[in-house]
């Protein structure tokens, strides 16, 4: 099997390789950035037990808040819910078990399981209830704390644009948690609007390269961006 083969993929076939439990990441910032078309793909075929790891969860009926209503995460990674009714509800209840970190941490407790690193040291949070539960140390006559970092067995990302080795440009605030995810995940499942041959992406306007990524699907942006359910092509 070549190179091209395996890296563009349809959308059943990727998503099919996700198993019952898996944790999940997923890019985005609110809308922009988001999976939708995989997220959907992957309410469809069933998987449960899952944990995810997201800056947010999106609202009840798009994005990852379609798996938290139909009751197929199990755990939540997040640094906001606001927006989601749903997902507040399944946490009061129990149902759903949730890990909040301010956004900049969760940001670079990812970047730093890309970067092969267990952790990192912050003063950020020290008395207050974000501490709490973390392992301090004093070093240089001042308390850290220890933040570890966040892996995940599979991410999936949103790229305005690929080619067929897996190299991805993303655009505008789309970027936000999507190159770091890429790097922290054993698969990385990433959807994108056009997916070009070999050769045909400007090198320097890459932001994640092939190396990082298992399967490119190519998606409608006319339906994609909006949360609603879409083919691959």
């Amino acid at each position: 099997m070549t190179l091209l083969n395996q890296k563009h993929a349809t959308l059943e076939a990727a998503i099919a390789e996700i198993p019952d439990g898996a944790s999940i990441m997923v890019g985005g910032f609110g809308s922009p950035g988001t999976p939708f078309a995989l997220l959907d793909e992957l309410l469809a075929q069933g998987q449960t037990h899952l944990t995810l790891i997201k800056n947010d969860a999106n609202e009840p009926d798009i994005g990852i808040g379609r798996l938290i209503r139909a009751g197929r995460v199990d755990r939540l990674i997040t640094s906001h819910i606001g927006l989601n009714r749903i997902a507040i509800e399944e946490m009061n209840q129990g149902r759903l078990a949730v890990e909040m970190h301010p956004q900049g941490l969760l940001a670079e407790k990812i970047r730093c399981a890309g970067a092969g690193h267990y952790g990192f040291l912050t003063d950020i949070g020290l008395g207050t209830e974000v501490a709490e539960g973390r392992r301090e140390i004093e070093c240089d006559g001042q308390t850290w704390a220890i933040e570890p970092a966040i892996r995940a067995d599979v991410a999936l990302v949103h790229a305005d644009l690929a080619d067929a080795y897996g190299n991805l440009v993303y655009r505008g605030t789309a970027i936000n948690f999507n190159p770091l995810m890429a790097m922290a995940a054993d698969r990385v499942i990433a959807q994108a609007f056009r997916v070009e041959a070999p050769g045909q992406l400007v090198p320097e306007r890459i932001h994640t390269p092939c190396a990082f990524v298992s399967h490119v699907v190519q998606v409608d942006p006319a339906t994609s961006e909006q949360g609603r359910r879409t083919h691959a092509v």
